[in-house]
């Protein structure tokens, strides 16, 4: 029996104009570096046909990322030439109560590249989950972003999420 097929898809986690904005949280760290590797990683995902799936925060009431509101769009740097495949999720992993899943099986996807924001939230989250669904999973390692917290500057908390996904849950590979 020949092994199942191998088909691969783009995953930009919550690349959304309110990360970038400034208006209630400083903009990501390198966010023009990150909005950079997103679009090469997108032209490589439209060349090799691999679907680029965008995974939407969609906050409550108040929150920054606020449903419907101007925060909450896909950054329009990131949008691909065929258009918005997006998919809102409430919680950090993209898979917790979303079709995702469902959407990547009807598509015999097994392979997932992730980029995004928040690198130790729902960068991280979303690739620990795929990893023990079965997802073969790249973490794009210069394709996620943060910011500085009390204790660890945004660049110490990327490294630290490469560092503790590679081997274990996710391959490493450099996007831009």
């Amino acid at each position: 029996m020949p092994p199942p097929s191998s088909r691969s898809a783009l995953l930009i986690i919550d690349l959304l104009v309110g990360m970038f904005s400034g208006e209630r949280l400083a903009p990501i760290h390198a966010g023009e570096r990150l909005l950079s590797h997103a679009q090469t990683a997108i032209g490589h995902a439209e060349r090799s046909g691999a679907p680029v799936i965008h995974v939407r925060h969609a906050g409550p009431v108040g929150h920054l990322l606020e449903h419907g509101t101007p925060n909450w769009h896909i950054h329009p740097a990131t949008t691909p030439k065929g258009g918005e495949r997006v998919i809102d999720k409430r919680k950090p992993d993209a898979f917790h109560e979303t079709s995702i899943l469902a959407e990547l099986a009807a598509e015999g996807i097994n392979r997932l590249s992730v980029m995004g924001a928040q690198t130790e939230v729902c960068d991280d989250k979303t690739c620990r989950r795929a990893f023990s669904l079965g997802f073969d999973v790249t973490l794009v390692s210069d394709g996620h972003s943060t910011w500085d917290n009390a204790t660890l500057s945004a660049d110490q908390i990327i490294r630290h999420t490469n560092d503790t996904l590679a081997g274990w849950f996710v391959r490493p590979a450099r996007g831009g």
